[in-house]
């Protein structure tokens, strides 16, 4: 790929990496648009991947054959770069590798939440909490006596940050927040909701998911304690993701998982750890899921993140004007601008989001449809499911004036 890192992204030429996109259904061209879930992965991260595999494939840190050392510098390399392309200055020693962000989220709820928490702590969500967090801090929270209470969402589908300067006590001990709502596109003030829980001694730990594919992130800027996404979001494989944490409490912290690579000495009595990032790593590591991370990560700065977020802006602003030129169309969420990602959730009127789903399916139109894995948010809402199109890099104008269209069947059909 060639891309100058400045003005307007040429999204044709983006599109050649992605040979999916040139699939049809019966004539008709895939429109995608269910980028919140998974991303297609461009070619070179593809060939990445491949390449480890024809050349290099071995397991890590186990040989001192040449293919172990050169899938170890790798996968090591692999840490580095992450970090580097999220703001941690710490390098590897504060990326370790997980399957995804829900995997991130119980890592630090298991290893530090567990010997942390307890009776008269509390933990503070927001009510657009993903399950990924709400769940596991909630069953984290029956297990250690901890209570877990929520800042609430206004009518614009913000976050009533003076409902949160109320929730956030010094009786809180973690904040966890997403920093993009993947239901209503929300961009949550993460830097200013750190520094309330570090004025009460709290730690926060940032759901970076729908964030980290779409704008730059800079972990030390927002001062996160803990900050996770998802490689299958940004370009990259499915099976990896990564959790950024400061080195001082990742040092602290028992791990998570037990087993083989993680540990340092091994007796019939006891065992030690090895040092981070490893001693949360057991057992044999994504190695061809790290190289293409590594690849992916390198794909989207050599784009620009700036870019890639001005695009989306753009992209999410066009579908809410359209959406709504019927006024028959519910969005959720604000109105376009800084504070909304690059996604747009809605309902049309007396037609349920599977079934319009299911039509857009006939247009070749991929959306998504259902809860999002915001169960209570959507009870907040007053609804039982939302149709979602969320977009990125490779999506166009012209993609969402299909979607337009697929509606216009709908409402013919259901009235």
């Amino acid at each position: 790929m060639s891309q100058q890192n400045v003005g307007p992204l040429d999204v044709e030429r983006i599109r050649e990496d992605f040979p999916i996109l040139e699939r049809d259904f019966d004539g008709t061209p895939l429109v995608y648009l269910d980028n919140a879930a998974t991303t297609h992965t461009p070619e070179p991260v593809v060939e990445a991947m491949s390449d480890y595999y024809r050349r290099y494939n071995s397991n890590v840190h186990r040989g001192i054959h040449h293919l172990s050392q050169e899938a170890s510098v790798a996968y090591e390399d692999a840490h580095d770069r992450v970090a580097e392309f999220i703001g941690a200055s710490g390098g590897r020693e504060e990326m370790v590798f997980t399957k995804n962000t829900t995997e991130s989220e119980n890592l630090v709820a298991y290893s530090w939440g567990l010997s942390e928490l307890g009776p008269g702590d509390e933990v503070v969500l927001t009510e657009m909490e993903h399950h990924a967090s709400l769940v596991t801090w909630q069953q984290i929270a029956k297990r250690t006596g901890a209570e877990v209470t929520y800042i609430e969402v206004d009518g614009t589908g913000r976050l009533d940050m003076d409902h949160a300067r109320e929730c956030i006590t010094d009786d809180t001990a973690m904040v966890s927040v997403v920093h993009v709502s993947n239901t209503l596109g929300t961009v949550n003030p993460v830097s200013e909701l750190a520094d309330l829980a570090h004025d009460h001694g709290a730690l926060i730990f940032v759901d970076g998911a729908q964030a980290v594919p779409n704008q730059p992130v800079d972990v030390e800027e927002i001062d996160a304690d803990f900050y996770a996404f998802s490689g299958h979001k940004i370009a990259g494989p499915t099976g990896i993701g990564g959790l950024y944490g400061k080195k001082s409490i990742l040092e602290g912290m028992d791990p998570y998982l037990y087993g083989g690579g993680m540990i340092r000495k091994v007796t019939f009595e006891d065992s030690t750890w090895a040092e981070l990032p490893w001693k949360f790593e057991p057992g044999t590591p994504p190695i061809a899921e790290a190289v293409g991370l590594h690849a992916a990560v390198d794909y989207l700065a050599e784009i620009g993140m700036d870019r890639v977020r001005e695009h989306e802006e753009r992209l999410a602003a066009y579908a809410y004007e359209r959406l709504q030129e019927d006024g028959d169309v519910e969005i959720y969420g604000p109105e376009p601008g800084p504070e909304r990602g690059g996604l747009v959730s809605f309902n049309l009127e007396s037609t349920h989001a599977h079934d319009l789903a299911s039509i857009m399916n006939d247009h070749a139109v991929a959306v998504r449809a259902g809860d999002h894995c915001t169960q209570p948010l959507h009870d907040k809402l007053g609804v039982a499911a939302s149709a979602r199109a969320s977009f990125y890099i490779y999506n166009t104008k012209e993609e969402i004036d299909v979607l337009c269209e697929a509606l216009e069947d709908a409402r013919a059909l259901f009235g």
